[in-house]
C-alpha cells in the first residue's frame, strides 16, 4: 500500500520539476560564474549549500499545499524525489557518455563537493518543510 494520498502524487511531482530546474539554473550559475570568481573547489561548495537550502525553502513553501499529511507520506516523498533524482543524475550522465568511476565521484566530498548532503537534503526536506511551516 502507497502511503502518499493520489491528490498528493501529483503535487509531488510537480515540486520535484521545479527544484529540478532550480537546480539545473544553480548548476549553470556555477560553471559560468562562480568558478571565474571563486575557483572550482569553492564554487561547488557554495552551489551545494545553495541547492540544500533552495530544497528546504521549496519544501517548507509548499507544505501547506500538500495539506495534512501522515509522517510516513512526508517520508515517502521525500524518498520518491530521492529516487526521481537519482535517476535523473544517473540518466543524463549516461546519456552523456560518462563512465561509472566519473558518475561516483560524484558521491564523495572532495573538492568541494556536497552532492551526498544534497541527497540527504532531498530526502528529509519534505518532512522538515513540514516541521518548518508548522504542518502536519
Amino acid at each position: 500500500m502507497f502511503a502518499v494520498p493520489r491528490q498528493a502524487l501529483l503535487k509531488t511531482v510537480i515540486v520535484w520539476v521545479a527544484i529540478l530546474l532550480v537546480a539545473i539554473t544553480n548548476g549553470a550559475l556555477r560553471d559560468l560564474v562562480l568558478v571565474n570568481l571563486l575557483g572550482p573547489t569553492v564554487a561547488r561548495f557554495v552551489s551545494g549549500i545553495v541547492l540544500c537550502a533552495v530544497i528546504l525553502v521549496a519544501a517548507a513553501l509548499t507544505a501547506r499545499w500538500f495539506g495534512s499529511l501522515p509522517l510516513a507520506s512526508r517520508w515517502y516523498i521525500g524518498g520518491f524525489w530521492l529516487v526521481l533524482t537519482l535517476g535523473f543524475e544517473l540518466s543524463v550522465g549516461y546519456a552523456q557518455h560518462q563512465s561509472w568511476q566519473r558518475l561516483l565521484d560524484a558521491y564523495t566530498l572532495q573538492g568541494g563537493n556536497l552532492w551526498p548532503l544534497v541527497l540527504v537534503t532531498t530526502f528529509i526536506a519534505p518532512w522538515a518543510g513540514a516541521r518548518i511551516r508548522g504542518v502536519t
